[in-house]
């Protein structure tokens, strides 16, 4: 894990990008000031909706497998940490242990909030990430850093490893009026995210 400051966050919500329908899960901070929106696959927004209304699925999702197995195995998941925002995408590391040994695994923010979830650990955010986000959204002047398209034309908001749904749903997002978005932030709940098991 890098050593530096992170602040710890909290999964404020999933919603739907109005213009794409593409689902998004928030953090928030303590204070609900900060929020990281990232624009994340329907499977992964399935499992963390799942985790936050606690559902009972009759047949374990991957996460839930992944999870279960690390419990057989002795091995607890202790945090999760968004480690960088790179070519506009977010990389995460998942910080487990076993006994006195500690175990990093390189990780996509949904998969490793999923996991988070499931095992009541902190979700954390290095500060650079949080910079980079405020940079972003200084240089747009538009919307929040986080849903902010790049110079590049690419959003600084999808995850490496999605099949281009999150790619095109931050660049659709330019259209999206700020002082909307802003609204649906504001009034963020997991009822908001519709999802099909």
């Amino acid at each position: 894990m890098v050593n530096e400051a992170a602040v710890e966050m909290f999964v404020g919500g999933l919603v739907m990008d109005p213009a794409t329908q593409a689902p998004i899960v928030v953090l928030k901070d303590e204070t609900g000031s900060v929020t990281l929106p990232i624009w994340i696959g329907i499977t992964e927004a399935t499992s963390i909706a799942s985790a936050i209304k606690q559902l009972a699925m009759a047949r374990p999702l991957t996460h839930d497998l992944f999870y279960d197995l690390l419990q057989q195995l002795g091995i607890t998941v202790q945090r999760i940490v968004i480690t960088e925002l790179r070519e506009s995408t977010y990389f995460a590391e998942l910080v487990l242990g076993q006994g006195d040994k500690v175990i990093l695994l390189d990780s996509r923010p949904s998969d490793a909030i999923a996991m988070a979830l499931r095992a009541s650990a902190p979700i954390y955010v290095t500060q650079q990430v949080l910079d980079q986000a405020k940079v972003a959204f200084a240089s747009q002047g538009q919307v929040p850093a986080a849903q902010s398209p790049s110079a590049e034309g690419q959003g600084a908001s999808q995850e490496e490893g999605d099949e281009g749904q999150e790619e095109e749903a931050s660049q659709d997002f330019r259209a999206v009026d700020k002082d909307k978005w802003e609204e649906i932030l504001q009034d963020l709940d997991p009822d908001d995210f519709k999802y099909k098991m």
